[in-house]
C-alpha cells in the first residue's frame, strides 16, 4: 500500500460498516394504501386543506426518494395554496429544491414557466386583511350633536389643529374621546405628548384622517404612525401603514428590524413581507442568529401574525433545511419543537414527533427520543419502532430490541427496513440471514450489499466482495457503495479502477468526504492520481467511447469529469453527463 496513513481508515471500513441512521422521513406499512387514500382525499376536500395534503404526499415520497415526485407535490401545494402565506412557503421551497440550477430558471424564466412560482409576491396588495367591522363600528358611533368644528393637538412644544370629525372617525376610541362624555369633547387643546408620536407623524395622521391615504413618509415615521394607530385602535390607518412599510422590505436587515414591530403590533402585512425576505434568502438566512432567534421563540399568537394558518408548512421547510446544514445543532431542535407546536392532524403529529425523535437520537437526547419515538408509534407511525429498537440496544438492551422487531415483523405485511432494523441486533449467520431478507423484500437498501461485500473482503474473497458491491452500483449510484469500492480498489492498489470511482463521487457531490467525514474526496483523488496514468485529450475520447459503448456508467463519468478539467469541449460534456445522470435518476 502506497498510502500508509490510509491503511487504518481502510481496514476499519472492511471490519466495521457504519450503521445507517434512523432516517428522518415518513415511512408507512403501506405506500399504495396511503398515496390512494391522499389521493380520494384530495378529489373531495375543501381548498384550504388541499395544500397540506400534497405536503404530506411529499413527506411521502421522500421517504422513497423520489425527487421528481416530490417536486411535482411541492409545485402542488404551491398552486393550490389557498393563502398568501401558503404560496410565500412553498414557493420558497421550491426555490431552494432547485438551488444549484439557476441558470436553467433563469431560462424557463423567460418563458414565463417558473417565473411565478420563484418570484417575489406583492404582499402588500394581495394580502388580504378585514377590517370592515371595525369601520362599521366606527361610523355608528358618529351620531350626536357636536358643539366644537376643530381640535388642536398638543405634540410637544407644536400644535396641530385638524378635523375634529375627521380624527374622530378613524376610531372608536377617538370618536368616544372627542364626542362622548369625555372631558376631551369639550376642549379646544389636547396634550398626546406622552404617546411616542412626533409632530410630522401626527401631521401625517391628520392628512390621512382627511384624504384616506398615505403621502411619501419616512418609514421611521410609519412605524410611528403604525404603533399610534394600533394603540388607538385606527384600523384603517393600521392597515394604510402595515401595507405601506411592507411595500419598503427590501433586505435581510429591513426584515429582521421591521419583523419584531410587525409581531409586537400585530401587522400581518408587514410580518409576511419580512417572512418573504427570510425564506428567499434560505438556507443563508438561517446561519444569521438575528433570524433564527425570531423562529424559533415565536409563540402561538407570533406564528399566526407571521405565517397565518400556514405555521406547520413554515416550519416543515425550516426543519428541512436546517436538517440540511446540521442535523443536530440547537437551530434544527428548536424548529422542530415548533413544529410538534404546531402540529394539529394526526399525520402531522406521527410526522413532527418522528423528526424530532431522530434529532434527539443524534443528539443523544435518549430520554426525549423515547418519549417522541414512543408518541410517533401510537400515532400510528410503524417505521419509529426503528428509533425504539436503536434506543434499545444503545442501552444494552439487544434482546428486547429484537424482541420488539420480531413482534412487528410478524403482526403484519414485513418490509425490508424491519429486517435490516433486527440485523443489527444479531451476529453471525442471523444477521446474514436477516440481511437478505432485508435485500429480497427492498432491493434499494444499501447497508445489507456494504455488510456482505465488506465481510467477504474481509475472509479475502475478492471477487465475491466487489460483485456483491457491484450489485447495487449497477441500479443506485450510492456515495456509501462507491466509497466502500474505492477502498477494495485501493487495498488491492488497482489505482485506476479506485481514481475512476473517487472522481465519479466527485461528479455527484463536488463537497464529499470520506471515512466517515475526516477525509475529503478531492484530497484522496490527488493523492491517487500520481499513480496512475495521464491521458492526452485524445486517449480521453477514446475511453469514453469505450466506456460509453459498453455501458460502464461509473467508468464515464469519471472519464467526463478528468476531461471537463482541461480545455475539451465543455458543452458537449456536460450533454453527456447530464444523459449518464438522468439514466441513473430514471433507473431508481
Amino acid at each position: 500500500m502506497r498510502f500508509p496513513f490510509l491503511v487504518g481508515l481502510i481496514r476499519e471500513s472492511f471490519i466495521k460498516v457504519p450503521e445507517p441512521p434512523v432516517q428522518p422521513f415518513f415511512k408507512p406499512g403501506d405506500y399504495v394504501e396511503v398515496l390512494a387514500q391522499i389521493h380520494e382525499e384530495l378529489e373531495s376536500c375543501s381548498p384550504q386543506e388541499r395544500s397540506n395534503l400534497y405536503l404530506f404526499q411529499y413527506q411521502l415520497f421522500k421517504g422513497l426518494g423520489e425527487a421528481k415526485l416530490m417536486r411535482r407535490s411541492l409545485r402542488s401545494a404551491w398552486l393550490k395554496g389557498s393563502t398568501v402565506h401558503e404560496k410565500l412557503v412553498f414557493g420558497a421551497w421550491l426555490k431552494f429544491e432547485r438551488q444549484g440550477e439557476e441558470l436553467i430558471s433563469d431560462l424557463l424564466a423567460t418563458c414565463g414557466k417558473c417565473a411565478q412560482e420563484s418570484g417575489q409576491i406583492d404582499v402588500s396588495s394581495d394580502l388580504d386583511i378585514d377590517i370592515s367591522s371595525s369601520s362599521r363600528e366606527t361610523v355608528s358611533m358618529m351620531n350626536g350633536s357636536h358643539i366644537l368644528r376643530s381640535v388642536s393637538f398638543k405634540i410637544g412644544d407644536e400644535k396641530i389643529v385638524c378635523d375634529r370629525q375627521k380624527i374622530a372617525s378613524l376610531s372608536a376610541p377617538f370618536h368616544a374621546m372627542l364626542n362622548g362624555c369625555f372631558s376631551e369633547s369639550l376642549c379646544e387643546h389636547i396634550d398626546l405628548s406622552e404617546n411616542n408620536i412626533s409632530p410630522l407623524g401626527f401631521r401625517a395622521i391628520s392628512e390621512f384622517s382627511i384624504t384616506g391615504s398615505l403621502n411619501e413618509e419616512s418609514p421611521n415615521v410609519l412605524l410611528e404612525m403604525l404603533i399610534f394607530a394600533n394603540k388607538f385602535c385606527c384600523e384603517r390607518l393600521k392597515d394604510a401603514c402595515d401595507r405601506k412599510l411592507a411595500s419598503l422590505v427590501s433586505s435581510r436587515d429591513d426584515a429582521v428590524g421591521l419583523m419584531e414591530c410587525a409581531l409586537e403590533e400585530n401587522s400581518p402585512v408587514l410580518a409576511a413581507s419580512c417572512l418573504q425576505v427570510f425564506l428567499q434568502d434560505l438556507p443563508d438566512c438561517l446561519n444569521d442568529d438575528r433570524v433564527v432567534e425570531i423562529f424559533s421563540h415565536a409563540n402561538k399568537q407570533e406564528k399566526m401574525i407571521m405565517v397565518g394558518p400556514a405555521s406547520f408548512s413554515l416550519y416543515c421547510l425550516l426543519s428541512e433545511v436546517a436538517m440540511n446544514l446540521d442535523p443536530q445543532s440547537d437551530k434544527t431542535a428548536c424548529f422542530l419543537d415548533q413544529l410538534v407546536e404546531s402540529a394539529q392532524t394526526n399525520r402531522q403529529k406521527l410526522l413532527a414527533f418522528h423528526q424530532l425523535g431522530c434529532v434527539r437520537l443524534l443528539r443523544k437526547e435518549y430520554d426525549e427520543a423515547e418519549r417522541l419515538f414512543e408518541a410517533a408509534l401510537n400515532a400510528g407511525h410503524i417505521y419509529s419502532v426503528s428509533g425504539l429498537a436503536r434506543l434499545g440496544r444503545i442501552r444494552g438492551h439487544r434482546l428486547w430490541a429484537f424482541d420488539k422487531l420480531s413482534s412487528v415483523i410478524s403482526s403484519g405485511t414485513p418490509l425490508g427496513w424491519m429486517y435490516l432494523e433486527r440485523s443489527l441486533c444479531c451476529e453471525g449467520d442471523k444477521r446474514w440471514e436477516d440481511l437478505e431478507k432485508a435485500t429480497e423484500l427492498d432491493p434499494t437498501l444499501t447497508y445489507p450489499y456494504m455488510y456482505r461485500a465488506a465481510a467477504l473482503m474481509r475472509r479475502q474473497n475478492v471477487q465475491a466482495a466487489l460483485a456483491e458491491i457491484n450489485r447495487i452500483l449497477g441500479f443506485k449510484l450510492a456515495l456509501e457503495c462507491l466509497e466502500l469500492r474505492f477502498c477494495f480498489y485501493l487495498a488491492l492498489e488497482n489505482y485506476q479502477a479506485a481514481i475512476c470511482d473517487v472522481q465519479a463521487i466527485l461528479t455527484l457531490s463536488p463537497d464529499y468526504r470520506m471515512f466517515e467525514g475526516r477525509v475529503a474526496a478531492s484530497q484522496l483523488r490527488t493523492l491517487v492520481r500520481e499513480h496512475v496514468e495521464n491521458w492526452t485529450t485524445a486517449d480521453c475520447w477514446l475511453q469514453l467511447y469505450d466506456r460509453w459503448s459498453s455501458v460502464d456508467d461509473t467508468g464515464s463519468l469519471s472519464v467526463i469529469y478528468q476531461m471537463l478539467e482541461s480545455d475539451a469541449a465543455k458543452g458537449v460534456l456536460y450533454f453527456r453527463q447530464s444523459l449518464l445522470l438522468l439514466r441513473y435518476a430514471l433507473k431508481f
